[in-house]
């Protein structure tokens, strides 16, 4: 299980536990599952996948942005 929070300069859109997340970035879509390697990349417009430890999926239209994932925890800062 990884840690995850989407935030915006608004508001936090989502919080918690995920099995999964899928993002739109610059050299294509990318996936970071639990205990992937630490990543810093720029997101492009396109769509966000989480898919919840409770297998739940959500999805989350961004303009683009920027994640940080490490030791199962991922940020991502979108526009």
């Amino acid at each position: 299980m990884m840690y995850l929070e989407i935030i915006t300069p608004e508001k936090l859109l989502f919080a918690g536990e995920i099995k999964l997340i899928k993002l739109p970035g610059i050299s294509g879509s990318f996936e970071i599952m639990t205990n992937h390697a630490p990543i810093i990349s720029i997101l492009t417009p396109g769509k966000i996948k989480v898919r919840e430890t409770n297998d739940i999926v959500s999805y989350f239209e961004i303009n683009g942005g920027l994640v940080e994932a490490s030791n199962n925890k991922v940020k991502v800062l979108v526009d």
